[in-house]
C-alpha cells in the first residue's frame, strides 16, 4: 500500500476519506489506471463502524465512482477504436499504467465468450475487473445493458469489500488500516468467486426452467 499512498493526490485522498474522495478514488480504480479498491472501501467501512461516515453514503459514492470509471473506459474504447487502444497499451505510458496487449486480449476473449453478461461477471474476477469495460466499448455494447450489468457487478464487489471492512472492525477487532487491508485481501477474492458460483447456479436454474417452459409451450401448440 505504501507505493499507492506515495502517489500525491491519491495518498492525500486515502488519508482524508469522505464521500467525495471515495467517489474520486473509485473512479480511478474503475478506469484504466491501476488502483486497488481494497484500499478504499474497507477503510471507509471501518469509518462507518466507528461512526465517522454513513454506510449508504459510502456504498453510493463508491458505486457512482465505479460507474464513471467504467464509462470512461467504455467511451475511450468506443470512440478511439481497437488500433489506437492497443497502440496505447503497447506504449511507454500504457506500460506505466500496467496495461498490456496481453491483458486487453484476455479481457476481449472473456467478453467474446460471455457476451453482455461479462460486464457483470468480469467485475468479480481479478485481472479482468478494471478492463472489462474496454471490450464492451470496442464491441459498441448498448448502454442500457452495459450500465445495468456494470452496476450489478460493481455493486456486488463493493458490498463484499464493505462487509469485510465493517466485519473486520466490528467483529474481528482490527484497529489499523494496514491490518484491515491485509485481512480483506485474504478473503475478498474467495468471496467474489463464491458469488460467481451462486450466480452461475441461479442462472443455470433459470435457463433450465426457461427451456422446460418453451418445450411445454411447444407441446401445447402441437396438441
Amino acid at each position: 500500500m505504501g507505493a499507492v499512498e506515495s502517489l500525491g493526490i491519491i495518498g492525500w485522498c486515502l488519508d482524508n476519506l469522505g464521500y467525495g474522495t471515495i467517489f474520486l478514488l473509485m473512479t480511478i480504480e474503475s478506469s484504466f489506471i491501476p488502483f486497488p479498491s481494497e484500499v478504499v472501501v474497507p477503510p471507509a467501512a471501518m469509518m462507518v463502524a466507528l461512526g465517522e461516515l454513513d454506510g449508504f453514503g459510502v456504498i453510493f459514492s463508491a458505486l457512482l465512482g465505479s460507474l464513471l470509471g467504467a464509462a470512461i473506459n467504455y467511451a475511450l474504447s468506443y470512440y478511439l477504436g481497437r488500433p489506437i487502444v492497443y497502440s496505447f497499451a503497447r506504449s511507454k505510458v500504457g506500460k506505466m499504467l500496467l496495461l498490456s496487449e496481453e491483458k486487453l486480449l484476455r479481457a476481449e476473449a472473456y467478453f467474446d465468450k460471455e457476451g453482455a453478461l461479462s460486464t457483470f461477471v468480469g467485475r468479480l474476477i481479478p485481472g479482468i475487473r478494471q478492463l472489462i469495460s474496454i471490450p464492451a466499448g470496442l464491441a459498441r455494447m448498448k448502454l442500457k445493458p452495459f450500465f445495468l450489468y456494470t452496476s450489478l457487478g460493481a455493486g456486488a464487489w463493493i458490498l463484499v469489500l464493505f462487509a469485510l471492512g465493517y466485519y473486520g472492525t466490528k467483529i474481528a477487532g482490527i484497529g489499523s488500516r494496514e491490518e484491515l487491508i491485509a485481512f480483506v485481501s485474504r478473503y475478498s477474492h474467495w468471496i467474489g468467486f463464491g458469488i460467481l458460483i451462486v450466480v452461475a447456479i441461479l442462472l443455470s436454474i433459470w435457463l433450465i426452467r426457461r427451456h422446460k417452459r418453451k418445450r411445454q409451450n411447444a407441446q401445447s401448440v402441437q396438441e
